[in-house]
């Protein structure tokens, strides 16, 4: 083709160096390029380009700020201020004899002399500490010391005295159940007996592809006993009571068959619904779940959706509303949403699940379960899985099960195979030192990746300012925490970043962190399974862990229990912390109460100062926005404020039972009782015979009225609700069809009061009548 050929529109570019290139190309002559690059020349992409402009000024950076929330109260910030006050005030009281002046050199000076006594104490007493730790060394130094030799001997030893002590008291808690127990269970759950037939691949499972291909982008190839077991029951949509040791995956347990049976859903806008509700005790509980969830459905159409407090409402409102087909939720925020959001209901759910059951079944959840269940159909399937499960007949009727199968994995209730259990005695009359033997095993043994449980929020916040002060790495985890703050520490400490974790229970029951080698009870729980959930924190699927736990006196009972679910005899140990180095942290710790205090108090006066800006912002908002605040509906709850305080008095007594040998609380006697346990006053009281029958008879009446008007929104709800999963739709019935008889039309009134057409009851006879006529007959003749 020559170069003539080709045609130049008005949107092309001009061709002459084309042309030129194409000349020089059929000519044979050489096309000199103009612009020709210096080989010699290098770019610097690592330097500012405006440097020379700023002169070195170029290191400040943007401040930006995000959203109206004021950035949360820094504990480390504090204590880097007191430090730098305490140091500057020291430096000054040295030199308030000198003339000021130097400039620069004294500016030097001070900062050096400043860094050196921040760090000068801790560090003489630290290297002091060490050389003390190379006298005293412990006996359980490091997690890797299992097979030395010495170690070892003194170890089994230990274990052997406290095996000795537990076998005095081996049947302690093990009470055996009455035949009308026996009986209660056998008629409750289900005589069905699980298939033998052991599963050792999921491809064994009739699972389809999308499951099988996101199990295997997660790793997981072979299942556990649990999910074995559960899997197949699950996917034949019956109810399911399961019981595992923790670590053991029940949490792809019953998401797994969830998924499953989702994928034979009907689709379409008409069958969008919420299906499937997974309830669980703590919000980082239901963020593992939702993020677990979403991992093994990252091949499907599944769309899930998290409802946890300390999160946006209006966020929840609007994905709530587009009816997701799994909802992960915590009980006060459902229950906020199903009374207070339109668009919201439970009237399509198939199966509900609750994690942690043991815990979801007590008292303290007691009043939202039974709000919860109110909501759902009867016709759902129910899983209920812990590791500390029940199968108590008088507990698990609230959840109105349908003949449960009864899947014990492990019912021993014995903890991982890979953990190591340690006991450190806290002698009589020296609870005190509690404080000095948590420090003394941090700074000596446990290093790195260490979860302490502590047993209140208060407890918890101190001891993180304690490590602060010692200049131990460390985050905190408990109720008065933001949710930001709290998945932040979290992520913190997954990420390594952090050392130390100070948590309350909030963080016992199926958090799943990778990279805790050590977990340390600050306390032992007056109940084993409480115990079982500290401990089950490390040595998950598989891996090897160790737990600390600090033994008073009175724990001696929990103690013998816990030995009991040892995996095997090598695996209790029994560590000694040398006396001089308690005394000498006691000592430490006891210069640093003034500090501490100091810091504390600092931070009370900076949330107080964010509360008194945080109620003039909400009282400028008011006055700037007052009709459009007070238009919107008042949110409503389930129960009164009373009911709402006493269930919450409830919950925190019943948690501090765990931590109390007596039966004495907050300094009341054993035999008082409190205000909650008085009795009511009866609503009749004080009223005649007659006003208490009109009374009754109101109450009648309206029960009645609300009797019919349940029935009528149970009938429309029943007819828009959407099919069953794997049940196909039934097509619409034409209702609207005419007749081609004169017959006439009946009253729908008719039929609802049971009247017939042919039976004229109450109605006046007409002059027409027959009857009538043969009396006018009967006249005549």
């Amino acid at each position: 083709m020559a170069p003539d050929d080709f045609v130049m529109t008005l949107d092309s570019d001009e061709e002459s160096p084309s042309e030129a290139v194409a000349h020089a190309k059929f000519s044979g002559s050489k096309v000199v390029d103009e612009a020709q690059l210096d080989p010699a020349l290098t770019f610097d992409i690592s330097g500012d380009p405006y440097t020379d402009l700023f002169h070195g000024v170029a290191n400040y950076t943007d401040v930006v700020k995000s959203g109206s929330k004021p950035n949360p109260i820094s504990m480390d910030d504090i204590i880097a201020r007191r430090r730098f006050r305490s140091s500057s005030g020291k430096r000054k009281h040295q030199e308030d004899g000198d003339e000021s002046g130097g400039g620069s050199s004294e500016l030097e000076n001070v900062e050096s002399h400043e860094e050196e006594d921040s760090d000068g104490e801790e560090s003489v007493f630290l290297e002091h500490d060490e050389e003390e730790a190379r006298k005293f060394d412990d006996p359980l130094a490091t997690s890797d010391e299992t097979g030395s030799e010495s170690d070892g001997a003194d170890s089994q030893g230990d274990g052997s005295e406290l095996e000795l002590e537990a076998a005095g008291s081996s049947g302690d808690d093990s009470a055996s159940e009455t035949e009308a127990q026996k009986a209660k269970k056998k008629a409750f759950f289900s005589s069905d007996v699980p298939s033998s037939e052991q599963h050792s691949s999921f491809l064994t499972m009739n699972l389809s592809r999308p499951v099988l291909k996101g199990l295997t982008s997660l790793g997981f190839h072979t299942p556990t006993p649990i999910q074995a077991a559960t899997i197949p029951i699950g996917l034949l949509g019956k109810d399911v009571v399961g019981n595992a040791v923790t670590g053991s995956g029940k949490t792809a347990a019953f998401i797994i068959p969830m998924i499953e049976r989702l994928l034979y859903r009907d689709r379409g806008k008409r069958a969008a619904a919420t299906r499937c509700l997974i309830l669980v005790p703590t919000r980082e509980l239901a963020v593992q779940c939702y993020d677990v969830g979403k991992k093994l459905a990252a091949h499907t159409d599944i769309q899930f959706c998290l409802v946890v407090g300390g999160l946006s409402l209006k966020s929840q409102e609007v994905a709530l509303k587009a009816r997701p087909d799994v909802v992960i939720a915590t009980p006060g925020r459902l229950i906020d949403h199903l009374r207070n959001s339109p668009a919201f209901a439970l009237d399509a759910l198939d199966v509900l699940v609750l994690d942690e059951a043991d815990r979801m079944l007590s008292d303290g959840f007691a009043d939202e379960l039974g709000e919860i269940i109110k909501a759902c159909p009867v016709s759902r399937q129910t899983m209920l899985f812990s590791a500390t499960m029940t199968d108590s007949v008088d507990e698990l009727i609230k959840m109105s099960l349908n003949k449960p199968v009864r899947l014990f994995v492990d019912p021993k209730r014995s903890v991982a195979r890979g953990l190591v259990q340690e006991f450190v005695r806290v002698r009589a009359g020296r609870e005190a030192d509690r404080s000095a033997l948590l420090v003394a095993l941090c700074t000596r043994t446990f290093k790195s990746g260490v979860l302490v449980f502590l047993r209140s929020k208060k407890l918890a916040h101190q001891m993180r300012v304690v490590f602060g002060l010692l200049g131990m790495s460390c985050e905190e985890l408990h109720g008065d925490l933001t949710q930001e703050q709290r998945l932040r520490a979290l992520q913190l400490f997954r990420d390594g970043q952090v050392n130390y974790l100070m948590a309350t229970d909030l963080a016992s029951r199926g958090l799943d962190i990778k990279g805790i080698e050590t977990v340390i009870n600050y306390d032992m729980p007056s109940q084993l399974s409480q115990y079982l959930h500290r401990v089950g924190r490390t040595a998950r699927a598989g891996r090897k862990g160790r737990s600390v736990t600090l033994v008073g006196e009175s724990d001696r009972k929990v103690l013998k229990a816990a030995i009991k679910r040892a995996a095997g005899e090598d695996q209790v140990r029994h560590r000694t912390v040398p006396s001089e180095i308690v005394a000498r942290w006691s000592k430490k710790l006891e210069s640093l109460k003034g500090e501490i205090a100091g810091v504390l108090t600092e931070e009370k006066e900076e949330k107080q100062l964010r509360q008194a800006e945080m109620e003039v912002t909400k009282g400028q908002n008011i006055l700037e926005h007052e009709a459009e605040i007070y238009s919107k509906p008042a949110r409503t709850w389930f129960q009164t404020g009373k009911d709402k305080q006493q269930s919450k008095n409830l919950s925190k007594r019943q948690y501090d039972s765990n931590f109390q040998k007596d039966n004495s609380m907050d300094g009341e006697a054993p035999g008082t009782k409190t205000r909650a346990e008085k009795p009511k006053r009866d609503k009749f009281s004080g009223l005649t015979r007659r006003a208490k029958r009109r009374k009754l008879a109101s109450e009648e009446d309206s029960r009645e009225d609300r009797r019919s008007t349940d029935a009528a929104i149970r009938t429309a709800k029943k007819a828009a609700r959407p099919a069953k999963i794997g049940v196909p739709s039934r097509p619409a019935s034409r209702r609207k069809q005419k007749r081609k008889g004169g017959g006439s039309s009946k009253a729908g009134f008719s039929h609802d009061q049971g009247l017939r057409a042919s039976q004229r009851e109450g109605i006046h006879a007409k002059r027409g009548d027959a009857a009538m006529s043969k009396i006018k007959g009967k006249g005549r003749k």
